[in-house]
């Protein structure tokens, strides 16, 4: 039983050193966590096959920042994302007020071609812009802001299977994962989701400081 004991309590160690890396890493990969205490972000995401980690990823890191995400979509009732996860919105799309938040953000996933069209949400990216707002889309969501006409002379990236929606809406597409172009942020899906974030809450503190 002894050697038993001892074999466990090594592995317990080992395990312990070995994962102490890998902390120290995700804590030296957002060094600095901005302030947002007092900051509003709306995240919007589609009625039905909105992406996990695009709306879960973002909106952690902006809360663990102080922020404060509300959820809106075109239905209050609850959603199954691409994955599995379910969320439920806080407000309707219709009820969204542009001036009351500091970011807007559109969730990517298969189910976001309900707004590539939708007057609402062109109404909502076009406000953003004009209230000088920190606007951000991710996965096929920037399409969104193609298609409203906020990305014309922008520097932007999608979804690989909607650059030429972002070409035809006059955007520079880069086809990076993440890209800035003043208050407008842009990623390409949801293995940029965590970067995608980190890169709003960002634009959302220098925004605080002006």
């Amino acid at each position: 039983m002894k050697w038993i004991l001892c074999l466990f309590i090594c592995v317990l160690i080992g395990t312990v050193f070995a994962c102490a890396p890998l902390r120290a890493a995700e804590e030296l990969a957002w060094p600095g966590r901005p302030d947002l205490s007092g900051k509003r972000i709306v995240m919007i995401f589609a009625s039905s096959n909105f992406r996990d980690e695009e709306l879960k990823t973002p909106k952690k890191i902006l809360e663990d920042c102080g922020a404060k995400v509300t959820l809106a979509s075109s239905s209050l009732k609850p959603v199954r994302g691409m994955l599995g996860m379910m969320a439920r919105a806080d407000i309707l799309l219709k009820d969204v007020k542009v001036e009351e938040y500091e970011g807007i953000i559109f969730v990517g996933g298969s189910g976001a071609r309900e707004y590539f069209n939708d007057k609402t949400a062109h109404k909502i990216c076009k406000g953003a812009v004009e209230k000088n707002k920190v606007l951000g889309a991710i996965c096929i969501a920037p399409a969104i802001l193609a298609h409203c006409g906020v990305l014309k002379a922008k520097r932007a990236t999608v979804w690989k299977g909607e650059a030429k929606t972002l070409k035809a809406g006059g955007a520079i597409y880069t086809g990076k994962a993440v890209e800035v172009d003043g208050k407008i942020i842009t990623a390409d899906g949801p293995k940029a989701a965590g970067v995608f974030g980190q890169k709003i809450a960002r634009a959302l503190a220098q925004k605080k400081e002006e």
